[in-house]
């Protein structure tokens, strides 16, 4: 492999803060901007009524699956093409990118076909009332319709960001979000499409990404090649794809069906309280988002180094992004505990149900999200070594082994109460769960720096 390439030296070779300050602010900066108009669609789309708004909330958690889709072939591609880059091994990078991007849109085409023959038992499924049904239907056959393109662009967004491309993933999720915020308002009131004219939106900007991409491909930007012609029915490649992408597919999977849960659980206090959950879950993300997508910064530095041997840099990776993630989640931590109402608010003025839930609903995510940057850094970094059992362990606690008994136990004793505690209460038994790993991945290198300096 071509040791010249920049972003490959970058990685190797800089001083490890401005290198995740390269890799990280570039995906950090697409990815807020990703969640920011989901938050957008959810503010025009209040404009329509409380019932338009909770079904953009009950088909929130089908984008959470497809997204997970491009997610399990692209992040699990992405931290063995980091691994290879390292260890210069150029032929299989290619191989593995373009078998992962191949297999998530055989898998996508597939997938949308069944969740469009079942659509509106999926939707039910998913906590929708009789009055919000209706217009969940609409949204979601349209934007189920043209997510191919989000599954190409999420799969792609991993690949490249392998390979320390952050720059190209920043400028499409920020021409992504940027078209979809300013066709909103068009095509919801000006053009009158309603509901359908935010899935058509969503759709549209989806295009714009992958487009941006295609020119990547086509005109060799990267050091990866992207062909048919690579494609390989390789164990070993799948076995690497799988390992880290199938614990954030059931991710994912799970994710979706705590949003779900929660949609039903909040079903029997009505329409205001199914919005307000969907309210809350779309804030949440906007600062998730920002903590992941410095995570893509700091995942392949990571990666790379592990697969180079340089362990110094890897522990000094770390610890700087545990820094700074605790530091933001701080920030953002005390602004949802201060001003929760007037955040929701913003949302529906009109329904004071859903500014009352809403708001009680985000001060409580607020407080255990001071620790969230914690658990993700780790989780990052299982997944950049190639631990996927317990990078896998961690993905399914917060959503499914803690979350789940939590959403259907806890409303049973607590009522609405129980509803809005259930997701931190995971969030605090993950990160309890997260420190006792950290233990064993703190020892494991450790021990091999111990024996790097030995041997020299």
């Amino acid at each position: 492999m071509n040791l010249n390439n920049e972003k490959l030296k970058m990685m190797r070779d800089e001083k490890i803060s401005k290198v995740l300050l390269k890799m990280g602010i570039p995906t950090m900066i697409g990815m807020m901007v990703s969640a920011l108009y989901n938050v957008v669609d959810a503010y025009f789309v209040g404009g329509l009524g409380t019932s338009q708004m909770g079904a953009v909330s009950i088909t929130f958690p089908i984008a959470q699956v497809i997204v997970g889709l491009g997610m399990t072939f692209g992040n699990g591609a992405a931290s063995y093409i980091s691994r290879l880059l390292g260890e210069e091994n150029e032929i299989k990078a290619n191989e593995t990118a373009s078998t992962a991007l191949v297999s998530s849109l055989i898998v996508g085409i597939i997938s949308i076909a069944v969740s469009l023959c079942f659509l509106d038992n999926i939707l039910i499924g998913l906590g929708a009332t009789k009055t919000i049904l209706p217009y969940a239907r609409e949204f979601a056959v349209i934007y189920i319709t043209g997510s191919i393109l989000n599954i190409f662009s999420v799969t792609m967004n991993n690949i490249v960001t392998s390979e320390g491309m952050a720059k190209l993933t920043m400028t499409s999720m920020l021409l992504s979000g940027i078209f979809n915020i300013i066709l909103n308002p068009i095509l919801i009131y000006s053009l009158g499409f309603g509901i359908k004219g935010s899935a058509i939106s969503t759709v549209i900007s989806q295009a714009l990404a992958s487009i941006l991409y295609i020119w990547y491909m086509l005109n060799k930007k990267g050091s990866l090649r992207f062909s048919i012609y690579n494609f390989r029915f390789d164990s070993t490649i799948f076995i690497q794809i799988f390992k880290v992408g199938i614990p954030i597919l059931v991710y994912q999977l799970l994710s979706s069906a705590s949003m779900g849960l929660s949609n039903t659980a909040a079903r029997s206090y009505g329409d205001s309280a199914v919005a307000a959950i969907g309210v809350v879950t779309r804030i949440m993300a906007l600062g998730s988002y920002v903590v992941f997508g410095f995570m893509k910064g700091y995942q392949p530095v990571a990666g790379y180094n592990y697969g180079a041997k340089n362990y110094d840099r890897l522990n000094e990776a770390t610890k700087v992004s545990l820094k700074w993630a605790t530091i933001f989640c701080t920030v953002i931590a005390l602004i949802l505990i201060m001003v929760p109402d007037q955040i929701v608010s913003l949302f529906s003025k009109n329904d004071a149900v859903l500014i009352n839930i809403g708001g009680r609903a985000l001060r409580a995510n607020g407080i255990i999200f001071i620790l969230f940057g914690f658990e993700q850094v780790y989780m990052c970094l299982f997944l950049a070594l190639g631990m996927g059992k317990e990078g896998g362990i961690l993905s399914i606690s917060r959503q499914g082994m803690f979350f789940i008994p939590a959403i259907l136990v806890m409303p049973q004793f607590l009522g609405i109460e129980g509803v809005i505690w259930a997701q931190p209460a995971a969030d605090l038994l993950t990160v309890i769960l997260t420190a006792l790993f950290m233990l064993g991945v703190n020892k494991k290198l450790n021990n091999f720096m111990n024996q790097k300096e030995y041997l020299n």
